[in-house]
């Protein structure tokens, strides 16, 4: 069953970008990530309370980015998928079997190259989750058209600047690092967009009980980086 916690539905903030103030609208029931326990548990927490004064500035996650040797960005590639199966149709045309196969194996090695890129993305997303860093967090995310994040049990949030004060406001109160598990990651890429679904799982410190999410994260590709554009967590009984 999902824990939520009560709080306001409309939050007073001071924009992170633009330093103006206006609301951020919440559900009346927001929930905490970490939201899969029994309802008499507060993580050990205690009720979270987000009611801030009007023209106050949310409270910023202090926390040190780290650097992971595991997630660097795997090279980008400089030939287009497009072009690749525009020049293999020609090949086959041909009757160019040997060309065919050349292009074949070069097709495959970019679109594996593609999958590892939007993993590393994926890992750097969820270190950020994990260590409450929100300034990783704004590098992450798309900054073009409406980006959208979903949290558990929540009405979407679009547009950049409110799913970034979204995060902060769901970090609030937490310590950190949390503890986040992946399981059953799958990665799927076509052309310019990516995505990966996995099972989600997080838990709070001082709590014995792990919160479980499914979770689609969907990149885009700009300027030959991958970028997150929607984040989608759905809880899970377990």
């Amino acid at each position: 069953m999902a824990l939520h916690c009560k709080v306001s539905n409309t939050v007073a903030s001071t924009s992170l970008l633009g330093g103006s103030t206006r609301l951020l609208h919440l559900p009346k029931s927001y929930p905490i990530h970490c939201n899969m326990v029994s309802p008499s548990s507060t993580l050990g927490l205690g009720p979270l309370k987000l009611h801030n004064k009007v023209g106050s500035r949310l409270r910023p996650c202090r926390v040190k980015r780290e650097e992971n040797s595991q997630t660097t960005d795997v090279e980008s590639v400089s030939v287009d998928e497009d072009t690749l199966k525009q020049d293999l149709e020609t090949a086959v045309q041909e009757e160019n079997y040997v060309e065919a196969a050349r292009i074949r194996d070069r097709l495959k090695e970019l679109q594996e190259d593609n999958k590892a890129s939007v993993l590393s993305a994926n890992t750097r997303f969820y270190q950020a989750f994990r260590n409450g860093d929100l300034a990783a967090m704004e590098s992450l995310w798309s900054k073009t058209g409406k980006p959208c994040c979903v949290h558990p049990g929540a009405k979407g949030i679009t547009g950049y600047d409110d799913v970034m004060e979204s995060w902060e406001v769901v970090w609030m109160n937490y310590e950190f690092p949390l503890l986040i598990e992946l399981k059953d990651v799958e990665v799927h890429v076509r052309g310019e967009v990516g995505y990966v679904t996995c099972m989600e799982f997080v838990k709070t410190k001082g709590s014995s009980s792990w919160g479980a999410q499914f979770v689609s994260n969907v990149f885009e590709k700009i300027g030959g980086e991958w970028f997150i554009c929607i984040h989608h967590a759905s809880p899970v009984d377990i």
